[in-house]
Order: structure tokens, then sequence, then C-alpha cells
């Protein structure tokens, strides 16, 4: 931070100006203008917090396919039919065993079992070779959609929250002032601010794993000069499956939230797909950082969009994007 504000005094004003004033925003009661403007301050808060907490989902996935994608080169466009895949299983296992902690255990082995198959049968055939990889899981997604398709049909699924997580709860922040002068404060589903927290430990813990202990400084000497590491006596592809296993299970996790506050459905995994890809490029390849960055952004520029301007809410992620691409190609906060 303080060798960004060295390089970048203006910039670093105008991000502090514009955080003090979403602060504001957020705790402060909204004069009558404000409200003629941006309507109810009830409404904004919900779509702040929902664009936070979509932006939590995305990252879950996100950080898989930045960790499968951005580190190990390996360009798996099967990535969205393992979210949805995940969102099944853990559907099945907490309507069969009742326990929604239980539905993440079973969907993260499941499908981080199914990654090890196609890391160990598909990419380590094809290494270095984008165009096959490509072409491959593009053909795999297309199979695992009709399967689950012909398996679950086409209806939508709703994985039930435990009790202890149902109703909304009290948060300190104010969105109205009453006429006889008492506060109305904001309520907002628990199992939403739980399941950020989640992604945020999760999110937190990779990057201290990648950037503190020996396996990360592995995984990053393999991606650099694989030869070398092996030369060492380490063994580098099963440093890669274990890599590939645990992003692809993130994306099985990421099913089971997804099918928690939103819903499972036929072409969610294109939609989630294409939502990696655009929080891959806004924050950078490899980053996780920089994949909690593009995920907070699109989910905010999503769930504002929607409210604000909803004939042009799909325009804004994409926007983004051409921005970012347009003035930094490598990313917010791209790997070196």
């Amino acid at each position: 931070m303080i060798r960004f504000y060295e390089r970048h005094p203006l910039w670093s004003l105008v991000i502090l100006l514009a955080v003090a004033f979403v602060a504001w925003l957020v705790l402060a009661p909204w004069p009558p203008g404000f409200v003629d403007m941006f309507g109810r301050k009830k409404i904004f808060l919900n779509a702040l917090f929902n664009g936070i907490t979509l932006g939590g989902l995305y990252f879950l996935v996100a950080s898989g396919f930045t960790l499968i994608f951005g580190l190990m080169r390996n360009v798996n466009l099967a990535h969205g039919s393992l979210y949805l895949l995940g969102g099944y299983i853990g559907y099945e296992v907490a309507d069969w065993t009742g326990s929604w902690v239980l539905s993440f255990i079973a969907a993260f082995i499941v499908v981080a079992a199914v990654g090890v198959v196609l890391q160990v049968v598909v990419f380590r055939r094809m290494e270095g070779e984008d165009l096959r990889q490509t072409l491959v899981t593009i053909g795999l997604s297309i199979v695992i959609a009709d399967l689950m398709l012909w398996t679950w049909g086409g209806d939508f699924y709703q994985i039930l929250a435990p009790d202890w997580l149902s109703g909304p709860v009290k948060l300190p922040l104010i969105t109205a002032i009453k006429s006889s002068g008492d506060a109305v404060y904001l309520k907002y589903p628990a199992v939403r601010l739980v399941i950020l927290v989640g992604a945020i430990v999760i999110g937190v813990g990779m990057w201290l794993v990648l950037n503190r202990t020996r396996i990360g400084m592995l995984i990053r000497a393999g991606v650099d000069d694989r030869d070398m590491l092996s030369a060492t006596g380490v063994r580098i592809q099963v440093v890669f499956v274990a890599v590939f296993a645990f992003g692809a299970g993130l994306a099985g996790v990421a099913g089971v939230v997804g099918g928690t506050f939103q819903s499972l459905a036929p072409g969610e995994d294109i939609r989630f797909l294409l939502a990696s890809l655009v929080v891959v490029i806004v924050g950078g390849m490899g980053s996780i950082p920089g994949a909690a960055l593009g995920a907070l952004l699109i989910g905010l520029a999503e769930q504002f969009g929607s409210v604000y301007m909803p004939t042009y809410a799909v325009v804004t992620t994409f926007l983004i994007m051409v921005l970012v691409l347009a003035f930094r190609p490598q990313g917010l906060l791209s790997v070196r």
C-alpha cells in the first residue's frame, strides 16, 4: 500500500475519497436528495450486500479456475460443469442425509476425484497444447452437461440451509428513520453472511499456502521450471494432480453454495464458466488476491446493474473486462 501511494499519490487520493464516500453511504442516514436520486437506502444496501456475497460465490469458482488455468496453464473449459456437478451432488447428499455440512464434503470429494481423472487422462497427455485442451474440454463439458440433464432433468433444484441459518439477521446499519425518530436497521439472510465468511477464510488460506508454505513454493517452482524441479527429486506430477484436484473440489463446493442461495439448473455451468473467465481476466491469471478483487467487482457490477439499470446489467460486467484489457491487459493484480 505504501509503495502504491508513493507511485500513484493522485490515484491513492481518489481511492481514499471513493472509499470514504461509500462508507458514508452505508453508515449514515440519507438526506431526501439522495433518496430521490438512488431510491430507498434499503435497496442500495441490499444490492451492495448481494453483490459482495455473489462476489464470494464467484471467487470460490474462479479461485479453483485460476489455480488450474492461471498457475498450471491447463485450459479447463469444463470447469463450469464441475461447478454444476458439485451442486447436484450436494443436493442429493443434503436431501438424503439432511446434513448441509456433509453436502460440502461430499461435493468436494466427488468433484476432486473427477478432477484427478481429468488431469491424469486428459491434461497430462496434452501438456502445453492449449488448442487441443480447449477443444477437448469443450467437448467434455457438453458430454457432462448432457449426462447431468439425463440424470437430473431440466428442473430447478434448491439446497436447503440448516435451521440455524434460516431467516435474516439484524445488521447495525440504518436504512431509514421513522417519523417517531426510531431507526430502522437492515435485515439480511444469515446464510449469505456465513458463506461470505467461508469464502474469505478459504481465500486467505489459499494465499497463505501458496506464498508461505513449502507446498506453495513447490507449486510456483513447478510452474516456472518443472524440469529443474523434477531434477531435484520432486514428483511434480503428483503436485500438479493435487492442485488440479483441489481446484476442481473448490468448484464443487461453490456448486453447493450456489445451490443454497440461488438455484441449480441446466445452463448454470456456462454462466459460471464465463464468470470465472471474466474474473480471472480482470483480476490477473494465477493471482488469488486478483481473483478476489475481480469477483468482487463483477458481483457488485451485476447487482447494481440489475437494480439501477436492468436493461444494461449484462453490459456492465463486460465493460469492466474491456477497460481492464485496454489499460492493464495483464490484470489488476497479476502475478509476475
